[in-house]
């Protein structure tokens, strides 16, 4: 069916989707064309992120890729100037865009804490900072951002990511408290293990196999490590009118890891 007929529970929505060319940015950006939205896929992944949009328009939505570097400032105003200017304005932004380093500070070296930084917080920042004033024009708008289990509670040798999500959480309830105003609602979905390339490539960092680390992290009490599809129904809520009342909310989808915590 064409693009304007489509019907969902975020008909008529325009979203942009970082880090949308695999994993969970991947399984949101499908999910919201599936339920109506218009998408912009950003990555730095083309060949990802080209065949998500061309897998959204097959099947008859509505959606382009932008290839951006979330770090940097002068790419994020451009992509949000060009998702506007493609699909006519911009109603929802998730900040999904992450890497990972597992190391101890000591282990970590000072480029790596600095990207790790540019991409899980700095992007959350300039992203949010050129969409809100547009979300504010059009009469409100959904920020979604991506933390982590390890952003409410420490885990080992990953200790820049660790600072990077905990302060994705607490950027979101700033930026609720400051927007709400504004009709803006800002919410952070905290995934727990998920299959996804990052996980394939902790285990490698760490030097234990694909095996192994899948199944120490799916010591949980559901018994199974995360899909991106199930990260992805939580971003669908929170976007959703369902979520009409949530704001500065910190949504926990990890398989029930932190209820023993």
């Amino acid at each position: 069916m064409e693009g304007s007929e489509r019907r969902g529970v975020l008909a008529g929505k325009r979203a942009l989707v970082t880090g949308g060319a695999s994993g969970i940015g991947r399984a949101t950006a499908l999910l919201f064309a599936q339920e109506g939205a218009a998408v912009a896929v950003v990555d730095l992944d083309v060949a990802g992120g080209e065949a998500v949009a061309h897998s959204i328009v097959q099947h008859g939505g509505r959606a382009i890729f932008l290839p951006c570097d979330v770090a940097r400032s002068d790419e994020c105003w451009r992509a949000v100037q060009q998702v506007v200017k493609a699909l006519g304005g911009l109603d929802v932004l998730v900040n999904n865009a992450g890497i990972i380093r597992r190391a101890s500070v000591v282990g970590t070296e000072e480029d790596e804490w600095d990207r790790i930084m540019a991409v899980n917080v700095r992007s959350v920042f300039l992203l949010s900072k050129y969409a809100i004033p547009i979300m504010e024009k059009a009469g409100g708008g959904v920020i979604t951002n991506t933390g982590s289990g390890w952003g409410l509670a420490g885990g080992g040798n990953a200790a820049a990511y660790c600072a990077s999500k905990a302060a994705v959480v607490n950027l979101t309830r700033a930026m609720a408290i400051d927007h709400g105003a504004q009709n803006i609602r800002v919410n952070c979905v905290c995934p727990g293990d998920t299959d996804t390339a990052m996980l394939k490539s902790e285990a490698r960092q760490l030097g234990v196999s694909d095996r192994e680390f899948r199944a120490e992290a799916a010591y949980l009490p559901l018994r199974r490590i995360g899909r991106p599809e199930d990260i992805a129904q939580a971003m669908l809520y929170l976007a959703s009118d369902a979520a009409s009342f949530v704001t500065g909310t910190i949504l926990v989808v990890d398989g029930g890891g932190l209820a023993g915590r």
